[in-house]
């Protein structure tokens, strides 16, 4: 091949010598085997350059081949997984508005409220609701149960005075019956008509003596059950005054402990939103915490693909969404042994996982979002085999 191109080449080489410029008859023109190695060499000046072009790109391909710009999978994977969560106080306290006794209100007006962020010792007033409305049950309640008092002793005084009434009656039926037992003693002396007389008044004595005896005991139960039903309001109403006397003490609330005020988001007129002095909030909802932030830790969950490489000891670096610049280490310090379902497959299932962080800040706050960087190669070598 390099033999026939060179002579390829000489000829060409040669062809511009043989030339002249006179002009040619046409019977003395080249012969046609000078046209046919003229596109001969043309074809194979063509399919060198095609091959040169197939040459360079094996090349290159061999190239890449051996020296690759991505990694492939036999490389170590980077000993590191990422999550997402929460930070959350290990000691905290929620303040919620109080459940009141006895009659339920609608809501509760707050007249006074600590600050958010406020350092509080245990013991220092929070919050205060109005508390008017309870020290006005409390009184109507105390003037009823007064009033009650009063009609269970007037009711009290009314069966003492009728059993005295009925007593006198039934020891004046008494003495009359014994009046007529001792005048049927005469009877023998008496005329007929007298005896008759005598004898009649006697039964009627006697009845009248039974009668008395039988409506006493009907009359005391009577009485007592009527004094009973005046007693069960007396005790209803005492109840409920000292509901509304503890309801009242109950408008004001204390810190359970030492810690920092954090006011929750709650649902407040059509709204999301943090309470304010003179928002209306309903019983038992908490719309405060008290928390200690010198204990803090990050609240995450995990995915079942990434839960093996997780165990309790391993240690992580935490960064606040908020707070780039601060960096907090920590620890695993707990893993739930019960997933839920994914927010996205209800075939994957995710786990919850709890960090403690080394460390405090003033900004370090609950309910911030925070970043946590394990590293999962610590003591467990967690270089893959090639596949």
């Amino acid at each position: 091949m390099p033999s026939f191109r060179n002579g390829v080449n000489t000829e060409l080489s040669e062809a511009p010598a043989q030339s002249d410029s006179r002009p040619r008859p046409p019977d003395e023109a080249g012969p046609p085997q000078s046209k046919t190695a003229r596109n001969l060499a043309v074809a194979v000046t063509v399919l060198l350059v095609i091959g040169g072009f197939l040459s360079l790109a094996a090349h290159k391909k061999d190239a890449s081949l051996r020296n690759p710009r991505t990694p492939l999978r036999s490389e170590v994977v980077e000993p590191s997984l990422r999550l997402k969560g929460t930070t959350e106080a290990i000691q905290a306290r929620g303040i919620l508005a109080p459940a009141l006794s006895g009659e339920q209100t609608g809501s509760l007006t707050i007249t006074k409220l600590i600050a958010t962020g406020s350092r509080v010792k245990r013991g220092d007033v929070l919050v205060e609701f109005d508390r008017q409305a309870q020290i006005k049950d409390f009184l109507d309640k105390q003037a009823e149960y007064n009033k009650i008092l009063d009609q269970v002793k007037q009711e009290q005084a009314k069966e003492n005075a009728a059993r005295a009434k009925d007593e006198t009656e039934l020891h004046q039926a008494e003495s009359d019956f014994k009046k007529a037992e001792l005048e049927m003693q005469k009877i023998e002396i008496a005329s007929r008509i007298d005896a008759e007389k005598t004898q009649q008044k006697l039964e009627e004595t006697k009845a009248t003596l039974q009668q008395l005896r039988e409506t006493f005991d009907l009359k005391r139960r009577a009485a007592q059950a009527a004094i009973r039903i005046v007693e069960i309001q007396r005790d209803r109403t005492r109840q409920t005054m000292l509901h509304a006397q503890e309801n009242a003490a109950l408008m004001q609330m204390h810190a359970p402990i030492d810690g920092v005020v954090v006011l929750n988001t709650i649902w407040k007129e059509g709204k999301m939103g943090e309470v304010q002095e003179g928002d209306h909030v309903q019983a038992g909802v908490p719309f405060m915490q008290v928390v200690n932030p010198s204990n803090m830790q990050v609240r995450a969950l995990v995915n079942q693909e990434d839960l093996p490489a997780l165990q309790v000891g391993l240690r992580a670096t935490v960064r606040l969404d908020a707070y780039p610049e601060m960096v907090f280490t920590s620890e695993l310090e707990q893993i739930a042994p019960i997933g839920r379902s994914g927010d996205f497959s209800p075939k994957v299932r995710t786990f919850a996982v709890v960090f403690s962080i080394q460390g405090n800040d003033p900004k370090l706050m609950p309910d911030l979002s925070a970043a946590v960087d394990v590293d999962t190669a610590q003591g467990a070598g967690i270089a893959r085999n090639p596949r």
